[in-house]
């Protein structure tokens, strides 16, 4: 007998996760966060996946945050870049965390 990690609410509905990627598999077509390596940020929505984590993201926001040093004051400052893209190819292994859409009953 499988035990479940938990219930997860998908549109009204009660949806068995058995194994940490049926979290992923239930966010298809939805919007999802993902945080990679290299202080890079991913919000887009989910399209395709596999085992690996290698992802497909449509619609996406790409955020890069840096920490720089002002060569003059020696301050540290936060650096943030932003750029949308129709479609982005994810490779699993730069993949930190993955979070699904919020979902309200």
């Amino acid at each position: 007998s499988r035990s479940t990690i938990g219930p997860h609410r998908l549109q009204g509905a009660t949806a068995r996760v058995w194994e940490p990627l049926d979290l992923i598999r239930l966010s298809i077509d939805e919007r999802i966060y993902v945080k990679c390596k290299g202080d890079r940020e991913l919000r887009g929505k989910l399209h395709a996946y596999d085992n690996h984590l290698n992802m497909v993201l449509g619609d996406v926001e790409e955020t890069v945050t840096k920490q720089e040093i002002d060569e003059d004051t020696q301050e540290e400052f936060v650096k943030t870049k932003k750029r949308q893209m129709e479609m982005l190819f994810v490779r699993g292994d730069v993949v930190i965390l993955v979070s699904p859409p919020l979902r309200t009953t």
